[in-house]
């Protein structure tokens, strides 16, 4: 039987409203989603984990319910929106996808209250590992106002889904894949910029005191391996796991190749 969704939100520290999902019982969990998503794209893995927690979606700012990125956008305002919703909900656990869990490696940086996070391949540049110069020729199209082909630019850049395909397929397969979301890529500069603010602080990841679960796929780029590779020799407090055939979007809906069922058994275990 399916669980009940309900919807609801909460006001960040600048003012800005931050909509989230809730679905479930037992222990607050709340999940963060990456780049070109919503709350709504983790909606089959909360449903999989409903059984044995209460789960929050949040849509980041500038996404789905949530307000606008404002002025003075900075990873800082991701981390007072989730300290906004752990508040709210008594939550201490968190799972983090893509952006998403650079934001959460900030938060258990900054919030001693969260005990356990669980990380899906955050994209920290490593040395240089993850370069971000594919980013002002996305810029340009988004400034255009063509979002299929900075979608096009950005697939290259971030080595995801097809990117060695010629433009004019990965624009077919940009509109099958998102369709009405395609209007969500003007957002992922935001992403981008999540990177560079870490680019060089990445090791001070090493005093997070939570435990923390680093998670990632058989057939996700080199960049994403290089850097839970550094995270697991740098955190005090960590176990990885690597799914056998799954990508970046692993832990996604099936409609974008993600297998929940299987992320959500490995996260019970972690959190139970």
């Amino acid at each position: 039987m399916n669980e009940i969704v309900t919807t609801s939100t909460v006001k960040s520290k600048d003012g800005t409203i931050i909509g989230y999902r809730q679905v479930g019982r037992g222990p607050g969990l709340l999940l963060v989603h990456g780049g070109l998503e919503t709350a709504e794209s983790h909606q089959q893995l909360a449903d999989e984990l409903s059984s044995h927690f209460t789960v929050y979606l949040s849509d980041r700012r500038g996404r789905g319910m949530s307000g606008s990125f404002g002025e003075g956008y900075t990873i800082k305002k991701e981390v007072e929106d989730i300290e906004a919703l752990l508040t709210k909900t008594a939550t201490r656990l968190l799972f983090g996808l893509s952006s998403g869990a650079i934001i959460c490696l900030q938060a258990a940086l900054s919030l001693p209250t969260i005990k356990k996070i669980a990380i899906y391949e955050p994209p920290l540049s490593i040395n240089g590992s993850f370069s971000l110069d594919w980013v002002p020729a996305f810029t340009r199209e988004v400034e255009k106002g063509d979002e299929a082909s900075a979608l096009v630019v950005a697939t290259r850049g971030t080595q995801q889904f097809g990117h060695t395909l010629p433009g004019f397929l990965l624009k077919g397969m940009a509109r099958l894949m998102l369709g009405d979301m395609l209007a969500l890529v003007p957002t992922f500069q935001y992403d981008a910029q999540l990177v560079r603010e870490t680019q060089d602080t990445w090791q001070n990841f090493k005093d997070i005191q939570a435990d923390v679960l680093l998670l990632g796929g058989s057939r996700s780029p080199a960049y994403l391996k290089t850097a839970l590779d550094a995270l697991e020799k740098h955190l005090p407090h960590v176990k990885r796991v690597e799914f056998a055939g799954l990508n970046h979007g692993g832990s996604g809906n099936k409609n974008r190749g993600g297998r929940p069922a299987l992320v959500a058994a490995e996260l019970s275990r972690f959190f139970l």
